[in-house]
C-alpha cells in the first residue's frame, strides 16, 4: 500500500504526453525505491540489500563507522580539555 501511495504522488499525478516518458520514470522510481531509499522497516537497508543478502554486511559497516567516529570524537575532546 505504502509503495503505491509513494508511486501516485511522485509519478502518476504529472502529466506525461508520450507513453515512454511515464514509462521512463516508472522504471527511474522503481530503481530509487529498491536501490537508494532506506527503508526504516528493514533497519534503513534498501530492499536489495536485504535481497541480495548485503543486510548484515551494512549493518556491521555502519556499526563500524560509528564506533570510529565516537572514538574520534572522544580523543578530539580530550585534546580540547587538555
Amino acid at each position: 500500500e505504502r509503495w503505491h501511495q509513494t508511486l501516485k504522488n511522485r509519478i502518476l499525478l504529472e502529466n506525461y504526453f508520450l507513453p515512454g516518458d511515464l514509462e521512463a520514470q516508472i522504471e527511474a522510481f522503481v530503481t530509487h525505491y529498491n536501490h537508494r531509499r532506506y527503508h526504516e522497516s528493514l533497519d534503513n537497508l534498501t530492499p536489495a540489500d536485504v535481497y541480495f543478502g548485503r543486510g548484515e554486511t551494512v549493518l556491521m559497516e555502519r556499526e563500524r563507522i560509528k564506533r570510529q567516529t565516537i572514538q574520534t570524537r572522544r580523543l578530539q575532546h580530550q585534546m580540547q580539555a587538555a
